[in-house]
């Protein structure tokens, strides 16, 4: 079966090639697992295996590695 869909949100094709991206997975079967997940469909053909939706992703942020790096540094000050 062939679906055309049209006036996707730029939000929610975003969030979908960001999710194929990390997942390695094409649009399509992020798209298919979305649509059945979103419809309830809890019978066979979609089986989720990772805990993504529960823990997130990791996004870099090179504010976010200058503020660890930043923890890592010794004052001299407070270590006589």
């Amino acid at each position: 079966m062939q679906y055309t869909i049209r006036n996707i949100p730029e939000a929610l094709d975003q969030s979908l090639r960001d999710r194929a991206k990390i997942e390695g997975k094409s649009l399509n079967q992020v798209t298919l697992q979305a649509l059945a997940r979103g419809a309830g469909f809890s019978g066979g053909g979609v089986r989720f295996r990772e805990l993504d939706d529960l823990v997130g992703f990791w996004k870099e942020d090179p504010e976010f590695d200058l503020a660890l790096a930043d923890q890592d540094s010794v004052d001299p000050e407070l270590w006589k």
